[in-house]
């Protein structure tokens, strides 16, 4: 099972982006996000992170599916992926320095910017498939040497983000080419 999570809270043209702090990804623009804790489920985990990060409280939430990545040596990981709606006319005054980073609010056409170094590798492709299709994706993101070689999405069933036995079985197909899901 996956460890983590990440959300992209949008206003309007606009995406709540991170500028981390600490590892990984550390000095580059990402969602926002964490860890699961112990029996936690994706979407509480994503409430709880979104709550923590930004004090943020309303919004709609969207599952959109997941984003994972793997590379050299058979190592695996990934995360839950949410898009969150705040009210085009929601007022949250960035920036603003948190524990985790630096909150701002970033303009899509920035982020998606083919040029822009700043932004974590595999954001602009799965932020766009997820702006454009309301479906669930696992959007596969491949690495060499720390570099992002494919990007590789494949449509999942909606209710993976509640069921763990069907969730257990999707990710089978990641143990069987990397031995483990991490």
């Amino acid at each position: 099972m996956l460890k983590y999570n990440i959300c992209f809270i949008r206003r309007g043209d606009e995406i709540l982006l991170l500028n981390r702090e600490k590892p990984s990804w550390m000095g580059c623009w990402n969602g926002i996000g964490g860890k699961l804790e112990r029996d936690e489920q994706p979407r509480e985990s994503m409430i709880r992170e979104i709550k923590e990060e930004t004090a943020i409280s309303a919004y709609e939430l969207h599952f959109k599916g997941m984003v994972t990545w793997s590379g050299g040596g058979g190592n695996f990981g990934g995360m839950y992926a949410y898009m969150a709606e705040v009210d085009g006319h929601f007022s949250y005054e960035t920036p603003l320095k948190t524990n985790e980073g630096i909150l701002d609010w970033k303009k899509i056409g920035w982020i998606l910017d083919e040029h822009n170094i700043g932004i974590v590798s595999n954001v602009p492709k799965a932020l766009l498939a997820m702006l454009q299709d309301k479906g669930c994706y696992d959007h596969h993101c491949i690495y060499d040497n720390g570099q992002l070689t494919r990007y590789k999405p494949s449509p999942i069933p909606a209710d993976l983000e509640f069921d763990d036995k069907k969730r257990e079985k999707y990710f089978q197909k990641y143990t069987a080419l990397t031995g483990a899901v991490k």
